[in-house]
């Protein structure tokens, strides 16, 4: 069973900082992209940040030179550090883990956590 389980969601003021986590359990974590997206209300969901199973990265522009992603295989687990937020960063911030080989492709999606950017 799949599961994917993100933390460190809250509310912060205007240019403070969070530290997502999402630990993932089921899969064999260091052989998936993992990706971090957000969904504001009213908004559809969009990629934030993606780190594949080799290490590469890739930012949203709205991402880039403030939020950083990173992932430690030995603990299954993929972070967002998140700098500098503005309150259009708010949203539920979910977690991806995506693994494709030829035509097979496994994608999973963990609950959610809340940020709220808000003096």
């Amino acid at each position: 069973q799949v599961q994917l389980v993100e933390s460190g969601g809250g509310l912060v003021q205007p240019g403070g900082s969070l530290r997502l986590s999402c630990a993932a359990s089921g899969i064999i974590f260091s052989t998936y992209d993992m990706g971090w997206y957000r969904q504001a209300p009213g908004k559809q969901r969009e990629l934030v940040a993606l780190i594949t199973s080799g290490g590469m990265t890739n930012y949203a522009d709205s991402a880039k030179g403030r939020f950083t992603i990173s992932r430690d295989n030995a603990k299954n687990t993929v972070y967002l550090q998140m700098n500098s937020l503005k309150p259009e960063d708010t949203a539920v911030y979910h977690c991806n883990a995506d693994w494709k080989w030829l035509a097979i492709s496994k994608s999973y999606w963990g609950q959610g956590t809340q940020v709220t950017v808000s003096s």
